[in-house]
């Protein structure tokens, strides 16, 4: 069977993505082939496509990038029971494409996975909206998990205006928390405020931060920054505050008083790495009640088509769109 997909024979700019006709093979038992309908792209792609982050494999290439993608059923394996053609489903980790890439990713007209990678989503669902949600939905909402019942508590979620931090911002205001978004540019202030955010503070530096962040003042932090603003956050938790950290925008050597320990303060932390199929369908489901109560915004989408990935890529590094921008089969 023919088909398209994005692929790239070297690390290196946004150049290094190509459309390519590639041949799809038979599905094996267990697989399933979704035809795909909307891919977000996601910080980590970059990385891996610059070469930041090395791909596992010992001979990667050609490589098909993509950690997620939205898509439809156009082929079941033999051994798979509970899902049906034409049904709506979406995958993301677990092997696809990013750093151990033991499949193909979702830059392409089609997808196959295991079928227990998969989480059903209701036809009714936009597959555009739930795709710039997300891997950062999920990954949000796991990474809040880590912090516990949110319910009347003073939380900050930095890199707020990113796509896994704005995506805490939200469930953690659907979850009943106060909640303070660190933006790192002013023109992010409004959109942080759409989504729910009680206060928006702009700070990339540790001393703009502190002066807007009392010590002890706040009972939690979803950190997607760390590097200098790691110490503020730390002396800013109360007793027994948890800190969870989901990634490092801003490098990762960071530094803090020990001292703050001994408050009971707990320092943990969630990467996607560690999903499965089990955990991907448990957040997909607080995601899809979240957006059918309209309690979960949808983040601002730009819409690129798959073929163009190239330029999806080149306009994220120019910091030039806010919220997600969502690969699609054509331009919408």
């Amino acid at each position: 069977m023919k088909s398209h997909a994005i692929m790239m024979d070297r690390a290196g700019p946004p150049e290094v993505l190509t459309w390519r006709s590639v041949e799809l093979p038979p599905l094996r038992p267990d697989e399933v082939r979704l035809r795909t309908l909307a891919a977000a792209v996601n910080h980590s792609d970059l990385e891996i496509r610059a070469g930041t982050w090395p791909l596992l494999p010992e001979s990667p290439f050609p490589y098909v990038p993509g950690l997620e993608a939205v898509g439809e059923i156009v082929g079941i394996g033999s051994d798979v029971s509970g899902l049906v053609v034409g049904q709506r489903a979406w995958t993301m980790m677990q092997g696809l494409g990013g750093v151990r890439a033991e499949r193909p990713g979702g830059y392409a007209e089609h997808v196959t996975v295991a079928a227990s990678a998969l989480a059903p989503l209701p036809d009714e669902l936009d597959p555009v909206e739930f795709a710039a949600v997300g891997l950062a939905g999920v990954t949000a909402y796991q990474g809040l998990a880590q912090i516990g019942p949110l319910d009347q508590r003073r939380l900050v979620v930095t890199g707020a205006g990113g796509g896994v931090g704005s995506a805490a911002v939200a469930l953690a205001k659907m979850q009943g928390a106060w909640v303070l978004a660190v933006a790192s540019r002013p023109e992010q202030q409004a959109y942080l405020a759409e989504l729910g955010a009680d206060e928006v503070v702009v700070a990339r530096a540790a001393e703009p931060l502190r002066a807007a962040l009392p010590e002890r003042s706040v009972d939690a932090v979803f950190d997607t920054v760390a590097g200098p603003l790691f110490p503020v956050l730390v002396k800013a938790l109360r007793h027994s505050g948890r800190l969870s950290v989901v990634g490092a925008m801003a490098g990762n050597d960071a530094v803090f008083d020990v001292w703050d320990l001994l408050l009971g303060i707990t320092l943990t932390g969630y990467s996607t790495e560690d999903l499965d199929g089990a955990a991907l369908r448990e957040a997909t489901r607080v995601l899809v009640d979240g957006l059918r109560a309209r309690r979960l915004r949808v983040p601002a989408r730009t819409l690129v088509p798959i073929r163009e990935a190239s330029r999806a890529h080149a306009m994220l590094e120019r910091h030039e769109v806010s919220g997600r921008i969502v690969l699609v089969p054509e331009a919408g």
